[in-house]
């Protein structure tokens, strides 16, 4: 039904419009040069945690450790994510990435654990159960966010007393991208798309130490 108002009820149902649009929230109307991307898709860069099967140390090995890394390698080459920071640690596995518009942090996890499970059976004859079920992520908002992420990664290796000092840590990105750059290799970049995004990951060579 169509309602017309004329007269004093016009200026009453104006004010009433007004009012409702002074109440409206800011973030109702977005800014003239907002990339469509940035106002419709949330967040792509994920601080994740996934735990080998019942707290196994199976990670703890340089053989398993240096798997693991290889398997991620092989994924970023693929473009399957971008992955900024990691490290491996004995019975479990933190990492900072990015997935594009096509891929979620489920199918990336699951591409991660899934291609391990699967290479170390057919490689090193592994049976049992590799990863505990599900995982654990956090969304990353801000570069503040980011930057505190990174140390939690860097800091996790001394806060579970294998090492003294991050730097010690073979078996994190930080420590094989300085390998890398030390050997005469070109450093990779950490500074793209604002908060860092890293292509690929530095390899990892069978016989590094755990600790110096």
């Amino acid at each position: 039904m169509l309602c017309f108002v004329t007269g004093h009820d016009f200026s009453r149902a104006e004010r009433a419009n007004e009012r409702r649009r002074a109440l409206a929230p800011a973030m109702a109307s977005p800014n003239r040069n907002a990339s469509s991307n940035a106002i419709l898709s949330p967040a792509r860069t994920f601080f994740a945690t996934t735990k080998a099967s019942m707290g196994r140390r199976l990670l703890q090995s340089d053989r398993n450790a240096g798997l693991l890394i290889d398997v991620m390698r092989s994924l970023v080459a693929e473009h399957k994510f971008k992955l900024h920071d990691f490290v491996v640690m004995p019975d479990h596995l933190h990492m900072l990435l990015t997935v594009e518009e096509s891929m979620t942090i489920e199918k990336a996890m699951q591409l991660i654990k899934g291609r391990f499970s699967h290479r170390i059976s057919h490689e090193f004859g592994y049976l049992g159960e590799v990863w505990q079920r599900g995982f654990s992520e956090a969304q990353v908002m801000s570069q503040e966010s980011f930057l505190q992420h990174r140390t939690y990664i860097a800091m996790n290796p001394v806060k579970a007393g294998l090492v003294d000092s991050p730097e010690k840590y073979p078996f994190c990105f930080e420590y094989l991208a300085r390998q890398k750059s030390q050997a005469g290799a070109k450093a990779p970049d950490d500074s793209i798309g604002g908060i860092g995004t890293t292509e690929v990951v530095p390899c990892y060579k069978a016989g590094s130490p755990r600790s110096s």
